[in-house]
């Protein structure tokens, strides 16, 4: 039983919880670097980096001044974007050197990406010759393209090599990268024609071709190729590494699989941000100031959008003067359907995100989505209309509201698909405008069929 016990001792001395968090926040206080770097010790990079991202920047600053000399390439290659910038400005240049020196071609690539032009140089003239060549190469890829992601440390073999030949050689080799998944196959000119897995490298006989082990998932990509399709590709295809090619389909990179992921995982982010009206670089490390500016034009847009809504229900002033009991009921049928919509939305943006709502299936999905709202409008109109029986006494105002409840169902489940699919086909992102368009769409048809059928059946 003592076996467990201790596994738990150790993954809460390795976690970063608020506890170890305050205490390292007391250690940056009193200016203690001792008991600072023992509590980072059992840390990983990645929550080293989190931590930087949660203080504040005073805090982040006297941090930095009591631990820089331990941050190295993995803490700076995990570091948000959003205060990479500021934590490169405070760490001594040897130590800045020494980081970026450890790192992959991608991973630098990464990081220059994200600052201006004096920070840019500066890291470029910490790389030895060979590494910078490969940096500004990339970097003369389009951005968020398939040349910026690639790591120009490759292992090739040529296709006639034998699995021995091949071991020796990577034995004896000083430069290989210090992660690699696939040997790729090249032929004289350069061109890959397929790569083999380590693991099935080593489980064969040293008199076996490498062509004899190609694995089938092999496929290449070029290097101005968008990552986002490279992301897909990887996803689709469950893919570990993937070399990448120029324009007469020589090697000039591999990418990883985590990189792919890590791509794959800001898609989703920036999707989510979107649809909720706020900018995809947001970070819990902004100040205020930039907050409310990501936020502010989504806000004035929606201000007009609801002045819409406003507009339709002063059309029916006369209605709502007579029967003030509208009045507290018509907000059910315009949230009703903005919920409905928003689940509608949700997952038509993420299927057309995977590729699983083309033009294809569209029209399965559009009739599938009016089915359901229709159904869930029909559920709903009975429980409402019932409560409205029961409270009000009122068979037709329940009847209204069943009627209208239906219609905006119907509407909400609509558009959630068919207003992302529009965007899309017009070239915009759906995820960017879809939430405003539809949640207007919903207000302003919920309070149009709702005080409709009331004046049509109740005055």
């Amino acid at each position: 039983m003592a076996e467990p016990k201790a596994v738990q001792q150790a993954e809460d001395e390795e976690a970063l919880d608020p506890r170890r968090v305050a205490a390292i926040l007391d250690a940056v206080e009193a200016g203690d670097a001792p008991r600072l770097t023992e509590l980072l010790e059992p840390l990983h990079a990645a929550d080293i980096a989190d931590l930087l991202e949660q203080i504040g920047p005073a805090d982040r600053r006297d941090f930095l001044r009591l631990y820089s000399g331990e941050i190295d390439g993995e803490i700076l290659s995990e570091i948000d974007e959003s205060i990479r910038e500021e934590v490169i400005d405070a760490l001594p240049r040897d130590v800045l050197t020494e980081a970026v020196r450890e790192l992959e071609t991608d991973d630098v690539v990464d990081i220059l990406e994200d600052l201006e032009g004096p920070q840019q140089a500066m890291i470029l003239g910490a790389l030895e010759a060979a590494d910078r060549v490969a940096v500004e190469q990339a970097m003369g890829y389009p951005e968020y393209s398939a040349g910026r992601l690639m790591q120009r440390e490759v292992v090739v073999a040529p296709e006639h090599w034998t699995v021995g030949e091949t071991i020796d050689f990577l034995r004896n080799s000083d430069d290989l990268p210090d992660q690699f998944y696939h040997v790729i196959l090249v032929d004289p000119r350069m061109k890959p024609q397929g790569y083999v897995t380590l693991g099935r490298m080593l489980a064969t006989r040293r008199d076996v071709a490498l062509r004899e082990l190609k694995e089938d998932s092999f496929r290449t990509v070029q290097a101005t190729e968008e990552e986002a399709e490279v992301a897909y590709i990887f996803n689709q295809y469950h893919l570990i590494s993937c070399p990448v090619v120029d324009e007469n389909d020589r090697l000039v990179g591999v990418i990883t699989i985590d990189d792919a992921m890590n791509v794959l995982d800001e898609e989703h982010e920036e999707d989510m941000l979107r649809l909720a009206g706020v900018g995809d670089d947001s970070s819990p490390a902004d100040g205020s100031i930039a907050t409310a500016r990501s936020r502010l034009p989504w806000l004035i847009i929606n201000l007009f959008t609801a002045s819409i809504s406003a507009l339709v229900i002063s059309l029916f002033e006369g209605t709502i003067a007579t029967l003030v009991t509208l009045a507290a009921l018509m907000p059910i049928v315009a949230s009703t359907g903005g919920i409905a919509g928003t689940q509608s939305l949700a997952v038509s943006v993420r299927a057309l995100a995977t590729r699983d709502l083309t033009s294809s299936n569209a029209r399965r999905v559009v009739r599938r989505e009016l089915g359901a709202g229709l159904l869930n409008g029909l559920a709903l109109a009975l429980i409402l209309s019932l409560a409205a029986f029961l409270i009000f006494g009122d068979v037709t105002l329940g009847l209204v509201l069943g009627m209208a409840m239906i219609s905006n169902q119907v509407v909400a489940a609509l558009g959630g698909v068919l207003v992302p699919l529009g965007l899309n086909r017009l070239g915009l992102d759906p995820a960017l405008a879809s939430g405003t368009f539809v949640t207007t769409l919903t207000d302003v048809l919920g309070y149009l069929a709702f005080l409709g059928f009331a004046t049509m059946l109740l005055l």
